[in-house]
C-alpha cells in the first residue's frame, strides 16, 4: 500500500475514532505551477495532478464505506473556474480541476444509491495566496478580472462559505453532480 493511501486511511481512522462517523468530506487541496506547457516537466505535471485530483479521489474512496455505514453523506470537491476555461500557463492545473468536475459527476452517479451527494464548488478569482502570485506574475490581470466580473470585485474566501454550508446540509439532499461557479458572474460574462 502506498504512503499516500496509508496517510488517507490514518486520517479516516482518526476521524472515526474522534467523532464516530463521517458525514461530510471537503476535498480542498490545490496547487499550481504557472509555466507554458512546453516548459512544464513531467514531475511538475504529476505533482499538480496528484495534489489536485488524485487526493480528491483517494479521500472520497476512503470515506465511502463509513458514509454508507452512516446512512449517507456529502462530498464537496473544490474545482476552479479553470475547470471550465483554458489558460496558457495553467495546463496541469486546468486539467486537474477539469478532472475534479468529472470525478464529481461520476461519483455522484455511482454513489447516489448510497445517499451520498457529491458536488463541486468552482471558485472564481478570489484573493488567495495562489492568486496573489498570479497577480504579481501577470501584469494587468487584476484589472482584467475586475472588468469582466459583473459584481465588480474580486472575491474573498468567505464568499465560498454559504455555498459550502448549503452543499453540506440537508437542504441539498436532492442536489448531486453539480459544479457550482462562485465567481461574481465571471463565467457568464461575455468577454
Amino acid at each position: 500500500m502506498s504512503v499516500r493511501k496509508l496517510t488517507v486511511r490514518a486520517m479516516v481512522e482518526q476521524t472515526l475514532h474522534t467523532f464516530g462517523r463521517i458525514d461530510i468530506l471537503v476535498n480542498n487541496a490545490g496547487t499550481n505551477i504557472r509555466k507554458p506547457p512546453e516548459q512544464l516537466s513531467a514531475a511538475e505535471w504529476h505533482t499538480i495532478l496528484d495534489t489536485n485530483l488524485s487526493s480528491a479521489f483517494l479521500c472520497s474512496q476512503a470515506v465511502y464505506a463509513p458514509m454508507v455505514q452512516g446512512g449517507g453523506g456529502k462530498i464537496i470537491n473544490n474545482g476552479s473556474m479553470f475547470s471550465l476555461f483554458g489558460g496558457s500557463h495553467v495546463l496541469a492545473y486546468g486539467a486537474s480541476k477539469g478532472g475534479v468536475v468529472q470525478l464529481t459527476k461520476s461519483l455522484a452517479v455511482a454513489w447516489a444509491k448510497d445517499n451520498i451527494q457529491v458536488n463541486a464548488i468552482l471558485p472564481g478569482w478570489l484573493h488567495t495566496d495562489l492568486t496573489n502570485g498570479a497577480i504579481q506574475d501577470l501584469p494587468g490581470l487584476y484589472e482584467r478580472v475586475l472588468a469582466r466580473t459583473p459584481q465588480g470585485r474580486w472575491g474573498q474566501p468567505e464568499d465560498l462559505a454559504g455555498v459550502a454550508v448549503f452543499l453540506a446540509s440537508r437542504a441539498s439532499d436532492f442536489v448531486t453532480g453539480v459544479a457550482l461557479a462562485v465567481d461574481g458572474g465571471y463565467s457568464v460574462m461575455a468577454p
